[in-house]
């Protein structure tokens, strides 16, 4: 009987064995299913060509999401959604280097971003210059306003460089993945069906027409945007034009500093470009330039600009002159007003400029780079362009603090630093100069928001209210007249004049309460 038992128990045993062992089996194959069955949903979220304008299923190497544009934000765009596996595919007009005489300078919050996107080798090897802070010249005077680097690694600072060499360093990286693919064309149109985009129309370098779909297109094709018109609405300004000159083996005043001149009637800009070179951006307002073609252009430089240029540099910059190599560029500030559009986005100059005087436009795209990056890694599926389309609305919120802070402080600045025949906008000049120059949190707090390491916009309205006070407070003492308090009215009224428009145009609810947008707390859909 015993011997029963014990058979009993020991087949139970076994069976109980063999049963956990199958259930084992069987849960392992069904996580392996679901694995497998998201990894489809990933990989086959677009398997399709273009036929007459309509997204057919096709073989399984598929696109996520279309970059058209291969500049700075495109070409880090491609790599982080890259890196996330997102299928990326790239349209850029032109693959071959860059020449452009702006986009030179990374502030070091912009840096703080290419850290964060695992692309701050891209600064290396193109003999690239740290920068440290600024340097502002006045009628002889001069200050030195560092970067809040102290509770930073030894390695965060701004950045100056060759604009090209960045960019093909930053193409290279993103090409290097395997699901990025990158090729020349050049976008003619976005194709869209019943209100979604769903792709767009090229041509190749060959000339022959293409089509390409995806559930997601982003459009960072540059200042010069053919596709911007139909997701938002371009309120595109020319306050004024640069003249670029490079010059050669010579000596900043401030070693490794961007420099200022607030010269008549604009300011001038001066910072290396590589251990060699210096780069000098000369500003004249408006959209009229002298020509280079005739010699007005070398004749305005030489007796205009170079009695106002520092000792140091005079040299140079008439030497620069006589090279001939002057060229010029429009400067366009461009508020973002996006058409929230099923299936496309804009980014980078394409969707937002601000006046390059503060060097701000990298840090702006790589901060909003970022924040799509996040919105996006936790998307299983982006077919329902609806769903995606109100879920990233949250985009446009949660750039603000960055974007706006910098777009603001960009244009405040340049209408500052001009000079004016109007006694107010004068005394705001010099009461501006003299506020920085005052150390502590008056320049740190200033040089704070514009490297973009403390992007918050109260403290820039603050700081720059404080500018005009301080201004006003000047006006006043010892005593007051009723000519200084008139002047003083003037000021604080030119200031609002200067600032509250800008304000307008960034929007004051998404700049300063975010948090009361709706769209700040969207959710990624369910599929």
């Amino acid at each position: 009987m015993k011997m029963v038992i014990d058979q009993f128990l020991l087949a139970a045993f076994l069976a109980s064995l063999v049963g956990y062992a199958l259930l084992y089996i069987l849960r392992f194959k069904n996580e392996n299913d679901r694995k497998t069955s998201a990894s489809k949903v990933r990989n086959e979220r677009v398997k399709n060509l273009i036929n007459n304008g309509e997204c057919r299923p096709e073989n399984r190497s598929g696109t996520d999401v279309i970059i058209v544009g291969a500049g700075v934000a495109g070409a880090a765009l491609a790599y982080t959604l890259g890196k996330d596996a997102l299928r990326v595919r790239v349209i850029e007009r032109d693959l071959t280097e860059p020449d452009r005489i702006v986009g030179e300078l990374l502030q070091p919050g912009g840096y703080l971003k290419l850290l964060e996107l695992g692309l701050e080798d891209c600064v290396e090897e193109i003999d690239a210059q740290r920068v440290f802070g600024y340097a502002l010249f006045k009628d002889g005077r001069n200050t030195r306003l560092s970067y809040p680097l102290e509770k930073f690694n030894s390695d965060v600072s701004g950045r100056s460089f060759h604009n090209g060499r960045f960019i093909q360093r930053m193409r290279k990286k993103a090409a290097s993945l395997s699901n990025v693919q990158m090729e020349q064309g050049t976008v003619t149109s976005l194709i869209e069906e019943n209100g979604t985009i769903k792709g767009v129309q090229y041509k190749t370098k060959s000339g022959e027409e293409l089509k390409a779909c995806a559930p997601l297109t982003i459009v960072c094709d540059g200042c010069f945007s053919n596709l911007r018109r139909s997701l938002c609405n371009p309120k595109v300004e020319v306050q004024s034009c640069f003249v670029g000159l490079v010059l050669e083996n010579c000596q900043l005043p401030f070693p490794n500093h961007g420099h200022v001149i607030l010269a008549n009637p604009s300011p001038i800009l001066f910072y290396p470009i590589s251990s060699t070179e210096v780069r000098c951006l000369v500003d004249v307002p408006g959209q009229k330039v002298p020509s280079i073609a005739n010699g007005e252009m070398a004749k305005y430089l030489k007796t205009v600009v170079a009695p106002q240029v520092p000792p140091e540099l005079h040299d140079a910059f008439i030497s620069a002159i006589d090279q001939g190599s002057i060229r010029t560029m429009l400067n366009r500030s461009m508020p973002a007003d996006p058409y929230p559009t099923p299936g496309a986005l804009l980014m980078g100059d394409a969707f937002n400029m601000r006046h390059p005087l503060t060097g701000g436009g990298m840090t702006v795209a790589l901060s909003d780079i970022v924040v799509l990056r996040d919105l996006l890694r936790p998307l299983q599926d982006m077919n329902d362009a609806s769903a995606l389309c109100k879920y990233l609305e949250s985009f446009y919120t949660l750039r603000k603090p960055v974007a706006s802070t910098i777009n603001t402080l960009a244009g405040a600045l340049y209408k500052v630093f001009c000079a004016s025949p109007d006694q107010a906008r004068k005394e705001m000049r010099d009461a501006c100069f003299d506020y920085l120059a005052l150390g502590g949190v008056c320049s740190t707090g200033p040089v704070g928001l514009l490297s973009g390491l403390n992007p918050r916009p109260l403290s820039f309205v603050l700081h720059f209210f404080a500018v005009a006070i301080y201004g006003v407070g000047r006006l006043l003492l010892p005593l007051p007249s009723p000519n200084r308090l008139w002047l003083g009215a003037r000021l604080i009224s030119g200031a609002s004049a200067i600032i509250f428009p800008i304000i307008k145009a960034e929007g004051v609810r998404q700049m300063f309460f975010p948090a009361t947008v709706p769209a700040y707390y969207r959710v990624p859909p369910v599929k």
